[in-house]
């Protein structure tokens, strides 16, 4: 049985829930009753993969 997970970032703050499941469900924990988005699994993990580059800082020019 998957639960609904939040981020540890998150403390005390309402954010996103994620469930983890042979798909996966994305809800807004402030709006639960309006329903989830799913996805593959694959187009999660290319989602959580793109977001996880990190980003070199960008030099000032000033």
């Amino acid at each position: 049985m998957s639960t609904w997970r939040k981020s540890s970032y998150t403390a005390n703050i309402e954010c996103v829930e994620v469930l983890l499941a042979e798909t996966v469900g994305v809800r807004d924990t402030k709006a639960r009753h309006l329903g989830q988005l799913t996805v593959s699994r694959a187009a999660w993990t290319a989602l959580i993969s793109a977001c996880s580059v990190v980003q070199p800082p960008r030099e000032h020019r000033g």
